[in-house]
């Protein structure tokens, strides 16, 4: 009773995941796409609750910050397991890597929200999806070759 049953599993034998997700799912391109998605919608939606609670009284670029903060807490994990499949390592090193890959999106929103705002006359949440489109191809790229990177292989 005290044996273990441990077992070899054959390399061409699919991993659990790849059960579960249908195969137009299971590529990094596409698992970013719906992670990216999820981001836009997370925070476009902190943002906009911000504004709608405390806009008259707390200045939008306290808004655009603190979304993004939380934001980039709570998307995190699907990056780190659903779309770059990270099984090792540190989560706060790898946390810290993917943060700081956010502050140049947020500085890019901290320089480009308010410029579209009192310059071009944009609404904030119109603005910030400006922004972020911007940054969405670069983000991909940065977070593949830096962020989540094997670095078992360096």
């Amino acid at each position: 009773m005290t044996e273990l049953d441990v077992r070899a599993v054959p390399a061409d034998v699919p991993s659990a995941r790849e059960h579960v997700l249908p195969p137009v799912l299971r590529g990094q391109r596409t698992t970013y796409l719906v992670g990216g998605v999820m981001t836009v919608a997370v925070y476009l939606s902190l943002l906009a609750l911000g504004l709608l609670i405390l806009g008259g009284r707390v200045p939008y670029p306290i808004l655009v910050v603190v979304g993004h903060l939380a934001t980039v807490l709570i998307v995190y994990p699907w990056y780190r397991i659903a779309v770059f499949r990270i099984t090792r390592g540190s989560w706060m090193a790898g946390y810290l890597r993917f943060y700081t890959v956010g502050l140049g999106f947020l500085a890019a929103s901290a320089a480009g929200v308010p410029a579209l705002v009192e310059f071009a006359g944009l609404p904030v949440l119109v603005a910030q999806s400006s922004v972020m489109a911007i940054g969405a191809l670069s983000g991909y790229a940065i977070n593949r070759s830096w962020t989540f990177r094997d670095r078992g292989r360096v």
